[in-house]
C-alpha cells in the first residue's frame, strides 16, 4: 500500500494536479447543489475534457467532481427541502428543521465536515483494501473475468430503480452496443450498418453524455417551472461545526464505516447507506436527540455514510473491473479512455497511477472539508440560478465536449440519439445506469468468454472445473433467480387488482 502511494506521489502533488482537483470539487459542489444533476451529470459533462488531460490530473479532477457533487446535494435539502441529490434524500429529515429553527448554518457546516471526514474514512479504506482485493484478483483466468462482468451486470440489474427486469433489459442493450464494431478476434464487422464511422463503434463518451446529460435537458424542459426562483437563507463562513461534529465522533465513526460497506457492494448506492446510517443513528440515539426534528446526529450519519460510499465505490471499480455504481462506470470508462484497464493488472503493471488515484481521493476530500465550509455562501447562491439559464448551459457543454473528442459531427448524431433513448427510457421507467456498465463491460465479457473456449478441451466445463469461477456463477445464479422472482412476485398484486376492479 505504502509502496503505490510513493510511486503515485509525484504525479500527484504537482501544480496541475492539485489545481484541477480544487476545481473538481468547487464543480462538483456546484453540480450537487443543483436539484436534478448530481455527480453523475458534472462527471458526464467534463469527460470529453478529461480525454485531453494527462492520466493523474485528469482522474484526479473527476474523482473531485464525484466527491463534491455527493456532498453538494445537501445544500439544497438543508435550505429547500429539495435534496440536489438523492444521496442527500436523507438529510432533510434533520437538516431543513434544523434551518427552520435558524440553524441553517450549523447544518450545512456539519454537511461539509461529515462529508469530508466520511470520504477521508472511505479512501483509507480504499486504499487499505483495494490492493489486497486485486492481489487476490491475480490468480483470475478468463473463465474467472468472464463471470465477474456477468455478476457486475446481474448485480446493478437487480438494485437499480424499479423494475429488476427492466434494469436487465437495459443491461442487456448495453451488451449489444458493446459488440458494435470490429471483432477483435476476427477483424470483421458487426452491427455497423455498412458505415465506416461505426467501425469502432459508437464512442463511449457520446453516449454517456446523451444518455445522461441530455435526456436530462428534455426531462427538465418536460417538467417545466423553467423560470422559478426559489427564496433562499443566507450563510456565512464559519468553523463551528468543527465543534459539533467532535461531539458525534462515534456516530461519525459508525456512519463511515456503514457508508464504506455499502459503497463497496456494486449497485447498492449513496442513498441507501444513508438511509441506513440513518435509521442506525436514530435506534442508537438518545430520546432527547429527537431525530426529525433538527438532530445534528442525523446530518452527522447521512452525510458521512453517502460521502465514505464514494470510497466503497472505488474499492471494486479499480481492484476487480466491476463499476460500484453508474458515477464510477463513468470513472471507468474515463481511465479505459485514457489507457489504463482497471482490475488486479492496473496496480500490478501501473503502481503510479493507481497510488495516483488514492492520493487525489484523499486530497479530493481534504480539499472538501476547507472549500465546503469557505464557500458555503457561494454554493447557496447557485440555488437562485432559473432552469432556463441552466439547461442551455449544459447543452452548450455537452455539444462543444463531445464534438471535441474526434471534431466529429457523427459523435454529435449519437449524442443526440442517445439523448432520445435516455428520455424515452426514463419516461418508460428504465435504468440508464445498466445500460452504461452492459456497454463498458461487454467487451470484457465477450473477450474472455471467447479466450475461455479457445483454452478448454472440454467445452464449457472450463467454467465449472475453476472453483472461483465455478462459485461466481453460482453466485450469478443466485442473482438471476433473485431477478426473475422479484419480477413475477411485483406481476402478481397489480395482476390480483385487476381482476378485482373487473368483478361487478
Amino acid at each position: 500500500m505504502l509502496d503505490l502511494l510513493y510511486a503515485g506521489a509525484s504525479l500527484s502533488f504537482n501544480l496541475h494536479a492539485l489545481t484541477l482537483t480544487t476545481l473538481g470539487i468547487l464543480g462538483g459542489l456546484i453540480i450537487g447543489v443543483l436539484p436534478g444533476l448530481g455527480p453523475l451529470m458534472g462527471i458526464v459533462l467534463l469527460l470529453p475534457l478529461a480525454f485531453h488531460l494527462p492520466p493523474i490530473p485528469a482522474m484526479g479532477m473527476l474523482i473531485a467532481i464525484y466527491i463534491g457533487g455527493s456532498a453538494g446535494g445537501s445544500i439544497s435539502a438543508i435550505l429547500l427541502r429539495v435534496p440536489g441529490t438523492p444521496l442527500a434524500a436523507a438529510t432533510l429529515f434533520d437538516g431543513f428543521p434544523m434551518a427552520q429553527k435558524g440553524r441553517a448554518q450549523d447544518a450545512v457546516g456539519l454537511a461539509m465536515t461529515s462529508s469530508a471526514v466520511g470520504g477521508l474514512v472511505g479512501g483509507l479504506v480504499l486504499v487499505f483494501l483495494s490492493p489486497l482485493l486485486a492481489k487476490f484478483a491475480l490468480r483470475f483466468a478468463p473463465p474467472e473475468y468472464f463471470a465477474m462482468a456477468v455478476l457486475g451486470v446481474l448485480t446493478i440489474a437487480l438494485v437499480s430503480e424499479g423494475s429488476a427486469l427492466k434494469g436487465l433489459l437495459a443491461g442487456g442493450l448495453g451488451l449489444f452496443l458493446s459488440m458494435i464494431g470490429t471483432d477483435e478476434f476476427t477483424n470483421a464487422y458487426r452491427f455497423t450498418l455498412d458505415s465506416f464511422r461505426l467501425s469502432s463503434g459508437p464512442h463511449l463518451v457520446a453516449v454517456v453524455v446523451g444518455l445522461f446529460a441530455l435526456s436530462e435537458v428534455f426531462f427538465q424542459i418536460q417538467t417545466g417551472n423553467l423560470l422559478a426562483r426559489p427564496n433562499v437563507q443566507r450563510l456565512k463562513v464559519t468553523f463551528s461545526a468543527l465543534k459539533i461534529l467532535a461531539r458525534h465522533k462515534v456516530n461519525l465513526f459508525r456512519s463511515s464505516m456503514i457508508g464504506t460497506f455499502f459503497g463497496a457492494i456494486p449497485g447498492a448506492g449513496g442513498d441507501v447507506s444513508a438511509f441506513i446510517s440513518y435509521a442506525t443513528a436514530k435506534k442508537l440515539a438518545r430520546a432527547e436527540e429527537k431525530y426529525g426534528e433538527g438532530a445534528e446526529g442525523g446530518v452527522v450519519a447521512t452525510e458521512a455514510a453517502n460521502n465514505a460510499c464514494c470510497g466503497g465505490a472505488l474499492i471494486p471499480t479499480l481492484s476487480l473491473g466491476i463499476p460500484g455504481d453508474a458515477s464510477t462506470a463513468v470513472l471507468m470508462g474515463a481511465l479505459i479512455l485514457l489507457g489504463f484497464f482497471p482490475g488486479p493488472d492496473l496496480f500490478r503493471d501501473h503502481p503510479d497511477v493507481a497510488g495516483g488515484i488514492f492520493i487525489a481521493y484523499l486530497m479530493g476530500n481534504a480539499i472538501l472539508l476547507l472549500l465546503g465550509t469557505l464557500l458555503a455562501p457561494v454554493f447557496g447562491s447557485v440555488l437562485i440560478v432559473r432552469k432556463a439559464w441552466l439547461l442551455p448551459a449544459v447543452l452548450l457543454l455537452s455539444t462543444l465536449g463531445t464534438y471535441a473528442l474526434q471534431s466529429s459531427v457523427f459523435d454529435l448524431w449519437v449524442m443526440l440519439a442517445f439523448g432520445l433513448i435516455g428520455y424515452i427510457m426514463r419516461r418508460a421507467g428504465y435504468p440508464l445506469a445498466p445500460l452504461i456498465i452492459g456497454m463498458i463491460l461487454g467487451s470484457t465479457m465477450e473477450s474472455n468468454l471467447r479466450r475461455s473456449l479457445l483454452l478448454s478441451q472440454d467445452g464449457l466445463m472450463i467454467f465449472v472445473e475453476r472453483p472461483i469461477s465455478a462459485l461466481i456463477l453460482l453466485i450469478d445464479l443466485v442473482l438471476l433467480v433473485a431477478i426473475v422472482y422479484s419480477t413475477v412476485r411485483s406481476s402478481r398484486p397489480s395482476g390480483a387488482g385487476k381482476e378485482v376492479a373487473a368483478l361487478p
